[in-house]
């Protein structure tokens, strides 16, 4: 098939690649216009414009992708298929008719899960522990084309949201090949998607950044993987914005019984008293630190539990290890991390 492929960041890279090692053509590559990046803000190409260059690929770069003029540029490409991988441009239904067998894409998400263009971030976020990628035809909506075919994945306890996606980028680049060789040979099924299981992964901002201790400290461990590596996890120090750039599950508390990570029959102190509750001999607001160690880092309660922070990097510093950032912070046991005071 002579196929169009259109994608922007690195997540799409492994699926481009992969299908450039297939018996399909790529014809062309769409991708997004430079934009200004860095301190300097020097225009700078997306990866997929950078890897398709690199192989003498014609690649388009359209301010506005559903103009008639555009529609024009890729019908002169007599494609019989657009491959979509976190393009960024919503397709309306004169492009999608564009391609003769029509426009596919590729979704991190088991869908109807997880719409929109955050989705490992959200899975993470709201405590999920298995996710994979899904292909489907294109519509007009947002994801809501029929299914192809998708492949699920577990998330590792303490994995990010970039890491995750790392490991999608590769399953997807499978995926996309086997479904382009389906559609090829006639053989692609569809599958309606179920409405009723649909949820939304809208796109994050610098305002998902904060951390709020006061939630049980598995949600607050999740809240900081799903926003690692951007936006980033942030907490404040004696009013100064720190970086949380990793983060693990208490397993116990100093002078505790039981699990710390907010589970059910976490103890700390006296027999039954639970985490943060009153009779607690380790206690106090969310936030506080109640332990420094040198190798898992710096021990923070949170609502109910605590994680350890194994690396923080203060505003204008590199990050470091936990222990290493308390040390040159002079941050000791029974100080408060928490929101900016105004």
């Amino acid at each position: 098939m002579r196929v169009i492929f259109a994608g922007s960041p690195v997540f799409a890279v492994p699926c481009l690649q992969r299908l450039l090692s297939s018996a399909h053509e790529i014809v062309s590559v769409v991708t997004q216009p430079d934009r200004p990046a860095g301190r300097g803000l020097k225009l700078k190409a997306c990866p997929v414009k950078e890897f398709a260059l690199e192989r003498g690929i014609e690649v388009h770069t359209p301010e506005k992708f559903n103009t008639r003029s555009f529609r024009e540029v890729l019908s002169g490409l007599k494609p019989d298929l657009m491959v979509v991988v976190a393009y960024g441009k919503i397709f309306r239904r004169r492009a999608l008719a564009l391609p003769r067998l029509g426009c596919v894409n590729l979704h991190a998400s088991l869908l109807p899960g997880y719409r929109g263009v955050a989705p490992a971030n959200w899975a993470i976020m709201k405590g999920e522990t298995e996710t994979g990628v899904t292909t489907i035809f294109m519509d007009e909506g947002i994801d809501t084309g029929d299914m192809i075919l998708s492949r699920p994945t577990p998330i590792a306890e303490d994995e990010t949201a970039g890491e995750l996606l790392e490991r999608l980028a590769l399953i997807g680049a499978d995926v996309m090949a086997e479904t382009c060789d389906l559609i090829a040979e006639g053989k692609a099924g569809r599958t309606v998607q179920d409405e009723g299981l649909a949820n939304y992964a809208p796109k994050l901002s610098r305002d998902d950044r904060q951390i709020r201790w006061e939630l049980p400290a598995l949600a607050v461990h999740n809240h900081i993987r799903g926003v690692t590596p951007w936006p980033g996890a942030v907490t404040f120090i004696r009013d100064r914005p720190v970086k949380v750039k990793a983060s693990r599950l208490a397993q116990a508390l100093p002078g505790a019984t039981g699990v710390a990570g907010g589970e059910p029959g976490a103890a700390v102190g006296e027999p039954g008293a639970a985490v943060g509750e009153p009779g607690a001999t380790v206690g106090g607001s969310p936030g506080r630190v109640i332990d420094i160690d040198s190798d898992r880092g710096v021990l923070v309660l949170c609502g109910s539990g605590a994680i350890w922070l194994p690396v923080l990097q203060a505003e204008g510093r590199k990050a470091s290890a936990g222990a290493d950032f308390a040390r040159g912070f002079r941050l000791k046991v029974g100080d408060g991390f928490g929101h900016k005071t105004e």
